[in-house]
């Protein structure tokens, strides 16, 4: 096993799940078919959005961010937790840069995810509020601008983020996580990581500020043009898909902030890695399958796809 102080290593050790032998097996069947349901699922809604033209709206348009989020998170984080489960904890190994590339793709999952959101709180905010200036103002060119606003303003706050880290220099080797991440990374380092801590909590706090604040704003407006409304069937439009964005909202800042409150209790170190490993497969679990019961336009493809399979002429 590599010794935990080798300066500027470039193999590193992952530590891993902390599974009982015989629960080993279980937990990682668990792991697996949630994983194949992940993928199957993010990847069989955006298919039908691509294959529906009655779907080629910009709010199935932003959910695709969502679900292309939700399969680079998983995609980049659990083939590798998988493979490290079979291997004993001595062979856990990964290079550097393989580390740095899984804690950039982490957080832009994570960072991403928040983005996507607020521009599909926009999207909602409009529809509900400004419904006969809807089609004017989401046009194709500004579900593109909102598009590259909500990656690329991931992409500058990560990039800070992980350049922090990468300038300084490594004494240990041991990942003390199940996958790479920025904390686990920069705790590798015997400097000073005093700035790495307050960028880290300016960024956590800056997009968490404005994610609910994006989310309080937006509802506010649309809960007061229902209240004041008497149409019923703009009451229904709003409860229908702004309950759905605003549950997958949720979901979202609870598994986040139950991973950020877990990292400043110890003691709770195995909780914690479950609970990260959750931050990934239950958002991306759960956000296709809610959008699909949800949406009448995705129940009605699914619907005709049956029935134009249940008809098909014998010959």
């Amino acid at each position: 096993m590599m010794g935990n102080f080798t300066y500027n290593s470039f193999m590193l050790q992952l530590e891993g799940l902390n599974v009982p032998n015989d629960s080993m097996h279980h937990v990682f069947v668990v792991i697996f078919l949630s994983y194949l349901f992940v993928m199957f699922a993010n990847i069989g809604i955006a298919v039908l959005v691509c294959m529906d033209h009655n779907l080629h709206q910009p709010m199935y348009l932003l959910l695709c961010n969502l679900l292309f989020s939700d399969l680079l998170g998983n995609s980049i984080l659990i083939p590798r937790l998988l493979m490290d489960m079979l291997r004993p904890p001595s062979e856990r190994l990964i290079s550097y840069y393989e580390c740095v590339l899984q804690a950039f793709t982490t957080h832009m999952f994570g960072t991403a995810a928040h983005t996507v959101l607020m521009i599909m709180a926009f999207d909602r905010y409009v529809a509900i509020c400004n419904p006969l200036r809807y089609h004017a103002i989401m046009t194709n060119k500004m579900v593109i601008k909102l598009t590259v606003s909500a990656w690329g303003v991931a992409f500058v706050l990560v990039g800070i983020l992980l350049g922090l880290t990468i300038r300084l220099n490594r004494c240990r080797t041991m990942i003390e996580s199940p996958y790479c991440d920025n904390a686990a990374l920069f705790k590798l380092s015997c400097e000073s990581v005093f700035i790495n801590n307050v960028y880290g909590l300016t960024f956590t706090v800056v997009l968490f500020t404005a994610s609910i604040g994006t989310m309080v704003i937006t509802y506010t407006k649309i809960t007061v043009v229902c209240l004041t409304s008497k149409s019923k069937s703009l009451n229904s439009k709003a409860l229908k898909t702004c309950s759905t964005h605003l549950v997958l909202f949720l979901i979202m800042i609870f598994s986040g902030m139950s991973v950020i409150t877990l990292h400043r209790f110890p003691q709770y170190t195995n909780y914690r890695k479950f609970t990260s490993i959750l931050f990934h497969i239950v958002p991306g679990s759960l956000n296709p399958i809610i959008y699909g019961v949800q949406s009448k336009e995705i129940r009605k493809f699914l619907a005709n796809s049956f029935k134009s399979k249940k008809v098909r002429p014998l010959c």
